[in-house]
């Protein structure tokens, strides 16, 4: 690690959009401002506490050659998918789904009214993992633990390290590093150089980076790729910090496959309308 400050480079509030069934959510990563920051390829974002906007859901769908990790900070969202896996997860849970070489799921909202709040983010493969075996883990939110750093700074570590502390999502060549952090003052958190990186403020505002770039709720922040995250809360600072080592190969997407090139894209969808998956 070296001691400098990392800097913000980009400030996006990304583009509402509905996806799934008609849930309206906004799209931060995966958009034509920002296509993609490797090996992270989306983050949507939803909150509302109207069930109109939320109640569709997302009905079964498939996915290749990536992984999906969905936060629920607010609400209940149920997973089902052809290999086995299926979970509830409620407030502060998370779920952890490797598509691998194919996969049918469907994510569901287990509730009918009420605030429903939270984030789902795609993470790129390696070409070697692509056609690896599906994999899920629900993580009930008493299974992420809570890192105290200094005075009025806390971490919620959903993957990674920080520390001694080590987060239960699981181990992947991109060593994703995924919290949830509320500061009180300043912070300096250490995140591994060479690491792609992006934060969300989810309430409050503060100054980051070493440039003291100004943030507010519903800001992605897009960082330098080496140093320590620096910053002061203006009062209370909540956002979700995202950084992951990048894979540095060719990406080939095509809506919910996302392989290296154009020929195994066309072998996903041939694959799934084989039944293949």
């Amino acid at each position: 690690m070296t001691t400098q400050s990392r800097r913000v480079v980009h400030i996006t509030r990304g583009m509402p959009t509905e996806d799934g069934a008609g849930v309206k959510l906004t799209r931060l990563v995966g958009t034509p401002e920002l296509p993609d920051l490797d090996p992270m390829l989306m983050l949507d974002t939803f909150r509302s506490d109207n069930p109109g906007d939320y109640i569709a859901g997302f009905p079964p769908h498939p996915h290749r050659g990536f992984e999906t990790v969905s936060y629920m900070i607010h609400g209940r969202l149920q997973h089902r998918d052809n290999k086995g896996g299926e979970g509830l997860i409620t407030d502060g849970g998370v779920q952890w789904m490797t598509a691998g070489r194919g996969v049918v799921h469907s994510e569901m909202p287990a509730q009918t009214d009420g605030a429903m709040f939270g984030f789902q983010l795609w993470l790129n493969l390696p070409a070697r993992d692509k056609m690896m075996t599906p994999w899920y883990r629900d993580i009930r939110a008493d299974e992420i633990p809570s890192v105290k750093l200094a005075d009025g700074v806390s971490v919620k570590l959903i993957a990674g390290e920080l520390g001694t502390a080590k987060g239960p999502g699981p181990e992947r060549p991109t060593a994703p590093l995924i919290a949830d952090i509320t500061a009180g003052g300043a912070f300096a958190l250490p995140i591994p150089d060479g690491h792609n990186a992006f934060l969300y403020v989810i309430d409050g505002k503060g100054v980051l980076g070493a440039d003291k770039r100004s943030v507010t709720q519903g800001d992605l922040a897009i960082l330098s790729d080496a140093g320590s995250l620096d910053g002061t809360a203006d009062g209370n600072l909540r956002f979700l910090l995202v950084a992951g080592k990048p894979l540095r190969e060719p990406v080939a997407k095509y809506g919910p496959f996302v392989m290296n090139t154009q020929n195994e894209l066309r072998q996903a969808v041939n694959d799934y309308q084989r039944g293949l998956f």
